[in-house]
Parts: C-alpha cells; structure tokens; sequence
C-alpha cells in the first residue's frame, strides 16, 4: 500500500508570496488622487478647493505607498489625474464655463489635455508635471506598477492641448459634415441650432457654451442633439474614430491592427501619440474607459503598437455587453479580450451580488457566470470603484455595514485568475454619506467635487498613514483585507482551475438553509479553486445573510469535484481556514458526497478560504 500525503501548510502560501518573481496577477489599489490624501475636515458641500481642500501628489508619500504594498497590492491606479475641465482658475489655466462641468472641481473624465496632469493636485501648480514624474519615482521604488485612466470615447467640450497644441483634437475638421472619417468629431448642421445645455436653472450658468453656441457636436454619450439632458455626459464631446456610429455596429471597414499611421484615421494617430507619451514616462499600463464605445478594430491597432513600446503595458477595459453603445454584435468582452486587453470588468458578477440584498437573487444565479470560457479568467472583479456604491453605505447591500464587503470580496477576489480590485476607503469602511456635491447623496464618494473622506481620513492620520484614528472594527476590516489578497495570490488562485459546488447541494438541507427554505444556495455560495502542477487546493465558503449565523453546516464534495481535485481515491481529507480563523477540521472520503465536511457556524456576512490537505490512499 502507498501512503500518500499532500497536506498543504500555510507556510507553502507564504513563500509562494515572497518569491523573487514576477507578481502572479494583478491586485489593483484604486487611488482617487482628489480624495487619497486629503485631509481637510470641511466638507462643504459644492465648496471650492480653498474651503474642502485637495489630495496631492506629494500627499502619497513613501510610507502611504509602502502600506498598499504591505497589503498585497501589486499596481496602483492613479485615478483622474489627467488635466481635466475644473471650475479652479490656475495661472495660465483659466477656469472652465461652469455650463459644461459636473460639479466645482469637474468630472476626471472630461479631459482638457491628455498630455497634462491636473494642476490642482501640484502644492507648485507650475511644476505639476515634475512632481507627478516624482510620485511615478516613489511608486517605482516601492515596487508598485503604476496605471492610470484612458479615456478614448470623449473629451472635455474644451478640450484643447497646451503640451502637444498640434495634436488638439478638432483643427481642420470639416465642420460642414456630420461624419467624415478624419474629422475629430460629428458635427450637428447649424440648421438644427446651436448647443443649449441642461444647466440653464444653475447659479451662475445661462445654458450657453460659447464655442458651439451655433453649431453643437455630438455629446459623449452618442447623444446626437443639440440639447443633451442633465442625465446625459452634457459634459463632454463624442470623439470619432472613423467610423460613423449613427450607421449600425460594423466596423469591418476600418484598418487592421498592421495598418502605417498615414492610413488610419485621424483620432487613430492622436491617440497613439498620447498612449507613446504617457508609456515612455514610465506608465505601465491604463485603465481604458467605456472602451465598448470604440471601435474593435482600433484597439488591435492600438494595443499592439503599445506592446511594441513594452511587451508588458497592461490593459485593462471597463466594458458593459449589455450597453446598446457597444461597438460590436458579438460580446464585446470577448472582442477586446481578443483585441489584446489583459483584463476585462466583470459587471456581471458584481451586480448579480448587490442584487442578494435588492432583488432577491440567490447565490445559485452565480453559476450560470462561471461558465464564460476564457473570460472568466480575465475578469477584473472588484466589490466597489468609484462608478458604485460604497458597500458600508447604510442605504445600500442590505444595510448591513462593513462586514458586509467580506463574503462579497471574498467570493470575487477567489473565483477567477484574473486580476482584482480594492477601492481607496473600501478597506476601512468608507461610507459615503451625505450631500457631497453634483452627485447628491448617491452613496459614492464623489468624483465631481473637492471633498475628503471621513472615515479613510483616520487611516491618513494628518500623513501618518498609520490607521491611529480608526476604530478597532476599522483595523480588523483593513486586516481582513490584507489577509484575503495575499492568500489569493497562491498558485490555486492565480493559476488554478474552478468548480461551483452549490449545484451538487441544492437538494442538501444542511447547506445554508435559513427558516423555511425548502431549497439550498440562496445565501451560501461555495466552490473549489485547484492548481493542477502545485496539487495546492482550496475550499472558498462564504455567508452572504446579513443577520443569520448559520449553523450545522455540510458541504457535500461529489466523486466528480474529487475527481477534478485529482484526489479521488483519498482516504482522509483535512481542511484549515487561512483567512479570518483557526479552524480546522477532517472528514472522511465516504462523508464527502453524504454527510459532506462539517463546517463551523457561520456568523452573519462572513467568509472561509479552507485549504484542503488529504493524506491516506
């Protein structure tokens, strides 16, 4: 008889984690630039930057950046600091017309220079760009890789480059034309009137942008009228990128990926003029705005010419299949996968999640989303960004507070391959609350608006970046955090194959039923990740329900799960929690697929990553 052992230490994790080797994927700390660093405990609702103050670059500090790193992250996204339209007046950058910003300090994604930062964030306005290349060197040196945001389908409506004014979008269009490929925009005809924006009842607005008070172009969000409504990117104008939208989804027509720069249209070259810009300052990747809204075929350009400059410049797409703007009839995840995009949203999974607490939906609807193909393990998964809701949000994910961000993260941080997400604030429980700005009380920390965050602040501790003003739930949550992303930086993660377990326990009454549920998964939701070269295997339980422990839980692992573990024929198997607990617990091979593993209570929104040890034949 051979004895077989293949129980696997926590100690195995650990020196996965420190290995002198390239970041397995990666583990993305969202920083809002405005917000990060800020201090000033105002809060003025709509206050300017004298009264509510505003982050800097020189407030991400080598201590900041070395806490992020301790935390597991491995890239740094740089969130908004592109020059944007502001109601700010800087020398030399005067104040934009209040009628086209969303809120004082203005919307990061209405761009005024893609090659500029945003001067708000300098202590030295004059000198924005040398302290922005400064923060990059803290980030290098702290072994941070650095993104930041890449916004192709829109501009400011005054957008005009000071840095590269032979590369402003819109000089020699042919303004005669709704649509002509080298154009940089569409252009409504003046017969159908000048722009009249939604901003008329605003103090200090009269409806009236200057420049297109006589012929208004396209706004951001394909809205092709001269009169945007306040619900629409009234802020911005739609760029064009050859091909004529208003004529359906294909774009066939356009160059290949092979294509000189002579050949291809305009907003093409401009735009690969300013990805070449920010790579050769040592940017190593970007987060790609609304990227279905642009056409696949400029991306396969695009993305191959950047991975000439750097083999590794990663790519990330916020992307919605379901949004009636895409610019394909297949899914669109899959073509800017297939463009060369490393990462893609997953939107899906999250808002099947936040639908546990608003629309009735139960775990089990997962599991149809875990059978996307390649996309699945491309999937960057988040539980907030600065689009959502904050989860600690009283009014939002059932009301139930900090906690609940753990089953939530756990689950989506655990599932795929694909890189993941952490929002700043969402570690210690930010909830955004409150009026902050043009956005109202929406459940968001504001992006429009100068503002500071109240409970991140205590985190900052007056740039101590030590936590010495959070409360003890605080710091037990940015542990539990912590924790999570190094542990699923082990190879059963970041390699390792899944396998949902709620459809082979749906019958099973032991499984996370609550009062008089007569079926399983609506709140428990558990898989398997397995790493087939390093054997490493985890069990991820995890308890949605927001006031209920659940008790006498039993996982049941049918033949066809052992078999995908590759441990079929084991005798014993030993589990051990390596992320909020010391538990531990065995179970037989004949238990597996009757009684199942015998779980500990689970307390109310709560998470186990158990790996899994077996020893016998």
């Amino acid at each position: 008889m051979r004895i077989l052992s293949c129980v696997l230490f926590g100690a195995a994790i650990a020196s996965e984690l420190h290995a002198e080797e390239p970041p397995p994927r990666a583990v993305i700390y969202q920083l809002l630039v405005r917000t990060f660093g800020n201090t000033n405990e105002t809060r003025k609702t709509n206050g300017t930057l004298e009264e509510n103050g505003c982050g800097k670059f020189a407030h991400i500090t080598p201590v900041a950046l070395a806490s992020i790193k301790e935390m597991g992250f491995t890239h740094v996204w740089l969130t908004g600091v592109l020059e944007q339209a502001s109601g700010t007046n800087w020398p030399r950058i005067p104040a934009d017309d209040p009628d086209i910003l969303k809120g004082v300090a203005g919307s990061p994604y209405a761009i005024r220079d893609y090659f500029d930062v945003s001067p708000d964030y300098a202590v030295v306005p004059a000198k924005r760009m040398d302290e922005f290349k400064a923060l990059l060197a803290r980030c290098e040196a702290e072994g941070l890789r650095v993104l930041i945001d890449f916004v192709p389908n829109h501009v400011a409506r005054s957008y005009a480059s000071d840095v590269r004014p032979d590369l402003s979008f819109g000089e020699g269009d042919r303004r005669g034309e709704f649509f002509h490929r080298d154009n940089s925009f569409f252009y409504l005809q003046q017969d159908e009137g000048g722009l009249v924006l939604p901003t008329s009842h605003t103090p200090g607005c009269d409806g009236i942008f200057l420049p297109e008070k006589d012929q208004a172009r396209v706004t951001g969000n394909n809205v092709v009228s001269n009169r945007p409504a306040l619900s629409d990117w009234y802020e911005t104008v739609k760029l064009n990128y050859g091909h004529d939208f208003t004529s359906g989804r294909d774009t066939s027509h356009l160059p290949g990926p092979n294509a000189e720069p002579a050949d291809v249209p305009k907003t093409w070259r401009i735009m690969d003029e300013v990805l070449a810009y920010w790579q050769a300052m040592g940017i190593d990747g970007f987060r790609c705005d609304m990227a279905h809204m642009v056409p696949i075929e400029f991306w396969k350009w695009a993305v191959k010419r950047c991975r000439t400059r750097d083999p590794a410049v990663f790519f990330c797409a916020e992307a919605y299949d379901n949004d009636p703007m895409k610019l394909t009839e297949g899914h669109v995840l899959d073509a800017l996968l297939g463009a060369g995009f490393d990462a893609v949203y997953d939107d899906p999974s999250y808002d099947l999640l936040a639908d546990l607490y608003k629309a009735d939906k139960w775990t089990n609807d997962l599991d149809p989303l875990t059978f996307t193909g390649e996309r699945f393990h491309k999937s960057l998964r988040y539980s907030e960004n600065h689009d959502e809701v904050r989860l600690a949000n009283p009014r939002e994910w059932g009301g139930h507070g900090i906690s609940v961000g753990k089953p939530v993260s756990a689950v989506l941080f655990a599932m795929g391959r694909g890189p993941v997400m952490l929002y700043n604030g969402q570690e210690v429980g930010e909830p955004a609350e409150g009026v902050e700005g043009f956005g109202g009380d929406d459940a968001r920390t504001s992006i429009f608006d100068y503002w500071s965050m109240p409970e991140f602040t205590k985190w900052v501790n007056d740039g101590k970046f030590d936590g010495g003003k959070l409360s003890a739930e605080q710091k037990s949550l940015r542990a539990w955090y912590g924790k999570l992303i190094r542990t699923t930086q082990a190879k059963a993660f970041t390699r390792g194959d899944f396998y949902g377990l709620n459809h082979a326990n749906n019958a099973n009454p032991a499984f996370g039923r609550v009062r008089d549920e007569s079926a399983s998964g609506h709140w428990l939701y558990t898989f398997l990740r397995h790493d087939r070269e390093s054997g490493q295997a985890f069990l991820v339980v995890a308890n949605f329900h927001g006031s209920e422990t659940l008790h006498g839980v039993k996982i049941q692992i049918p033949q066809n799960a052992r078999i995908f573990l590759g441990r079929s024929e084991i005798e014993t198997w030993h589990f051990s929690d390596k992320l909020a607990s010391s538990w531990a617990g065995s179970t037989s091979r004949e238990s597996l697929d009757v009684d199942g593993i015998t779980l500990p209570d689970l307390p109310p929104c709560s998470a186990l990553l158990l790996e899994i040890g077996c020893s016998g034949h």
